[in-house]
């Protein structure tokens, strides 16, 4: 069993750094948010990594029970994710700018840093970088706001 605690810690720290790699396209720091979606997307990730690594390593692990229990599992991770991801069941106001701001993040960034060369795209990523960030002014004092609602009526 000593194997498959080493596989199960292997898929946990994977999706655990792939969520965080989600990240790295952002413009700053600061637009880093916690984002449902985003934690979801990592956990079908992780159940996607495991039927993959368990197949590839599948003279590997021997007990045939608990190799089905992980693909089933697994398999059942994935369509719950999905799921939740496309049906965006549990985001609220909160959680869905917390989601938009890196998500806007990302737009800044690429249009920023893009070698553009034809002044019609260049004055489009200009219109972009400047509606993101008006956006994500916005979002943040709204989240503050409806935080302070919150502890008010608590």
């Amino acid at each position: 069993m000593k194997k498959y605690s080493r596989f199960g810690l292997m898929i946990l720290t994977s999706t655990i750094i792939m969520y965080f790699l989600m990240y790295l396209n952002i413009y700053e720091v600061s637009h880093f948010q916690f984002s449902q979606t985003r934690f979801f997307m990592s956990i079908m990730m992780g159940a996607v990594m495991a039927v993959i690594m368990l197949l590839f390593m599948w003279k590997m692990y021997t007990n045939k029970k608990a190799n089905a229990a992980i693909l089933a599992s697994s398999v059942l991770i994935f369509g719950l994710m999905l799921f939740l991801v496309r049906s965006q069941t549990t985001v609220d106001d909160t959680s869905w700018m917390r989601a938009m701001i890196p998500h806007h993040s990302i737009a800044i960034l690429t249009s920023e840093r893009a070698d553009l060369q034809d002044e019609r795209v260049q004055q489009l990523a200009e219109e972009i970088i400047a509606a993101q960030e008006e956006e994500i002014s916005e979002m943040e004092a709204l989240i503050e706001e409806l935080q302070n609602e919150d502890e008010e009526n608590e």
